[in-house]
């Protein structure tokens, strides 16, 4: 059996080890519990264990685990991270607290329209990858600029480094671009690289299979 109480012990003193090696405060990281594929019945174990903030990629599984953990208490803090379809946003909208794969402007306007406000994140496809969501470096400062336009409240970036590369010089490109764009909150970093993405700025790592054990 996977010992999730120790998994996410040693992960936030991993995560508190890299911010001291970085001379910065332990507490000003987050973890997000990366749930993809973890039955609610897991994510409720973490939340008793006091992790708060959750991060489902597919619309469909963030809507069925959302009611079921509902009356935790406290209940997840629910953060969408994956590639997000426009006609789910209605759906996703009573449930999600931050929005972290906002890439173009019609999804922009599909979340103003349909989760007034939210808290939204950037995400940002540095290298350019076809593959990948997350609007382009040049075009981050428009997109920021036209959230704002339309209520959102758009506090940072997010974004998912190339694999096969070396992820420290892309987490430190996302730090550059959000301290032009006057933006404090950098998602970034999973599982394999989150103490890296720390030591370069990162204020919330996204970590799944170090916490939940392997899929």
């Amino acid at each position: 059996m996977h010992d999730l109480a120790g998994a996410l012990h040693r992960v936030r003193e991993r995560i508190a080890d890299a911010a001291r090696r970085a001379g910065r405060a332990p507490d000003a990281v987050a973890l997000l519990g990366a749930t993809k594929t973890v039955p609610a019945e897991r994510i409720g174990e973490a939340l008793a264990l006091g992790l708060v903030d959750v991060g489902e990629n597919r619309a469909q599984e963030l809507l069925a685990k959302a009611p079921v953990l509902a009356d935790t208490t406290p209940p997840p803090r629910w953060h969408f991270v994956g590639r997000l379809q426009r006609n789910k946003v209605g759906a996703l909208a009573r449930w999600v607290s931050v929005w972290q794969s906002v890439d173009r402007e019609p999804l922009v306007a599909a979340l103003a329209r349909r989760a007034p406000g939210a808290t939204t994140l950037i995400e940002v496809n540095l290298a350019d990858e076809p593959q990948k969501g997350g609007c382009t470096p040049d075009d981050a400062a428009a997109l920021v600029e036209a959230a704002r336009t339309l209520g959102l409240d758009v506090t940072g970036l997010m974004t998912v480094h190339p694999q096969d590369d070396d992820p420290r010089r892309w987490f430190a490109a996302l730090r550059e671009l959000g301290d032009r764009l006057g933006l404090t909150e950098l998602s970034m970093g999973m599982s394999d690289d989150f103490e890296i993405a720390v030591e370069e700025g990162a204020t919330m790592v996204r970590v799944g299979r170090v916490l939940f054990g392997e899929r």
